[in-house]
């Protein structure tokens, strides 16, 4: 018996309340899924870009004085003879900011002087001569900074100028699109010029999340700030760098009583930090995704078991008439499908909607196509999977069904 529209419509005109509802929330659970499926898909993205940074053996030691007669500059430089010296020890530089956290500062770097002009955000690091070393960053052009440039703020000077920078290769070509930044000067935010000496390949600094790249980064040359505090970046040698923290964590937490050892932080635990709300968002739309799926695959599966009880009798008819077995099954499918096709249609306007929405305010980028596309298809493989065993039952319903029940 060949399947007609007229049956078809028929049975969805007669008790519209089901299939509407279910067309709701099919399209509900398309925008959901399509637009959870791209936040999770651009987390994890987000997730895998490169550092540019050895994060398995390097580390970070924060110290703090505890007096006003602390000398930071003094207590800095004999922390790092004792680490450029230590067994395992690559490099060792006196850092402010760290990468890959939000500790750190940023600075609107320009073309012009102060304010005049556009700017670009760029995260910053205050490092020595051995910065670029403990980084394990290389340059791509230029040279390191000199041992003249490196600033040593005093109470006197609280800031002398920042006559050398190097930044990263991202960061230059914010600044320099044509590709001639280096030698080029730039300023901080000031009326002071600085000049560029060198371009690094990309690297991810402090994530401050304040409109910097994630590979905008400039290096000052500065060992110490006026504050009596400073970070000592250290990277060792593969595979040696627990040994080195421990020994570095013994020798430096004892060797002056007027500072105190504070946070010591391995890159890797930096970079799980620093993703742990991407993966936990990435965990949640996945599990809500999940239990969007399962609550319309139940609601189908629902429909379609009560269609069957509520149709026995047409059901025996159309046997009686001579209708198979597969014609009954194919006949709850296709009105499954009709149902699954407007929801979708639905479901994509409205995914469409959120998607310029999240565009609009949170800065995603704008929805794929191919989501939606993926999505309609796994959307339409598992309704008709939720609809198979309720058609499967009707089409088990005998025709003499049709005569006891009248």
């Amino acid at each position: 018996m060949a399947l007609t529209s007229h049956p078809l419509f028929a049975a969805l005109r007669r008790n519209p309340t089901g299939p509407v509802l279910i067309a709701l929330q099919i399209a509900i659970t398309l925008a959901i899924l399509v637009n959870a499926a791209a936040i999770v898909i651009h987390a994890i993205r987000r997730m895998d870009r490169p550092t540019g940074l050895d994060t398995r053996d390097t580390f970070v030691m924060e110290m703090a004085g505890l007096s006003k007669h602390f000398n930071v500059y003094s207590a800095s430089s004999q922390d790092l003879a004792y680490l450029r010296h230590l067994r395992g020890v690559a490099a060792a530089s006196v850092i402010f900011g760290m990468p890959l956290t939000n500790n750190g500062g940023d600075t609107a770097v320009g073309r012009l002087p102060g304010s005049q002009g556009p700017t670009v955000t760029s995260a910053s690091l205050a490092v020595d001569q051995q910065g670029l070393r403990a980084l394990d960053v290389a340059l791509l052009a230029g040279r390191n900074f000199r041992a003249s440039e490196i600033r040593v703020p005093s109470a006197a000077h609280p800031d002398p100028p920042i006559g050398a920078v190097i930044v990263t290769q991202a960061l230059a070509h914010a600044l320099f699109p044509r590709g001639n930044a280096l030698g080029q000067s730039i300023y901080l935010g000031n009326h002071t010029p600085s000049t560029i000496v060198g371009i690094t390949r990309n690297f991810m600094g402090p994530q401050l999340g304040g409109g910097a790249g994630a590979y905008d980064t400039i290096l000052i040359p500065e060992v110490v700030t006026q504050y009596a505090i400073y970070d000592l970046l250290v990277r060792t040698r593969p595979g040696q760098r627990d040994a080195v923290l421990r020994a570095a964590k013994h020798h430096i937490g004892a060797a002056d009583p007027s500072a105190v050892l504070g946070d010591t932080v391995t890159l890797t635990h930096a970079k799980r930090l620093l993703y742990s709300g991407l993966r936990n968002l990435a965990i949640f739309l996945s599990f809500l995704t999940l239990v969007m799926l399962a609550l319309c695959c139940l609601g189908i599966f629902g429909l379609g078991t009560f269609n069957v009880a509520t149709r026995t009798r047409q059901i025996g008819i159309r046997r009686a008439l001579g209708a198979r077995r597969r014609d009954i099954v194919t006949l709850f499918l296709a009105e499954n499908a009709v149902t699954v096709s407007a929801g979708a249609i639905l479901g994509c306007l409205l995914a469409l909607g959120i998607g310029q929405w999240l565009t609009d305010h949170d800065g995603l980028a704008r929805l794929d196509p191919r989501y939606l596309l993926i999505g309609v298809a796994v959307l339409a493989l598992t309704s008709q999977l939720a609809a198979w065993q309720p058609a499967r039952r009707a089409a088990g319903i005998p025709p003499s069904v049709a005569t006891r029940t009248v």
